[in-house]
């Protein structure tokens, strides 16, 4: 006879054992620069770099498009070399994250927002015939050749 309350049946397993471990499937060390995720990392890096000196290197006629920009490429140019750190410093490993869903979602992200910023680089390079003061009567456009010739560099 069982004691009263009790049960026939075994407790259940604790559901702890059953889960394995996320595993990292990107290599760390030097070895993340062979992959496709390493390479894309570094041309980000590289391309952000470069519209970060080109837009600099504008006068910023407008401020509040070209401002987003120079945010975007900046933080970008920030957070990916982070992220290529985490994986040449072998940190990855020590960190229990789905690595190849934040993988996924960085290289997202950053698509999405350089996207955008690439919207706002080539509409302030669209106006580049428009006149800078509306009511002067002198015709100085917003872009001057040389800025026009970066601002498309930037946008590409």
């Amino acid at each position: 006879m069982l004691p009263r309350g009790a049960s026939s049946m075994p407790p259940p397993p604790n559901p702890a054992p059953y889960f394995p471990p996320s595993r990292v499937t990107l290599p760390s060390g030097l070895e993340i620069l062979r992959t496709f995720s390493g390479a894309v990392i570094f041309l980000e890096i590289l391309f952000g770099t470069i519209v970060w000196i080109l837009v600099a290197s504008t006068r910023v006629p407008l401020p509040l498009l070209q401002g987003w920009v120079m945010f975007v490429a900046v933080t970008a140019w920030f957070l990916s070399i982070v992220f290529l750190s985490v994986f040449l410093l072998g940190y990855a490993n020590r960190i229990a994250v789905n690595w190849n869903q934040a993988d996924f979602i960085f290289h997202g992200a950053t698509f999405v927002f350089y996207f955008g910023a690439f919207l706002l680089q080539a509409a302030t390079t669209s106006l580049h015939h428009f006149p800078r003061k509306f009511n002067s009567t002198t015709q100085e456009s917003i872009l001057s050749g040389r800025e026009y010739n970066i601002s498309i560099a930037a946008s590409v």
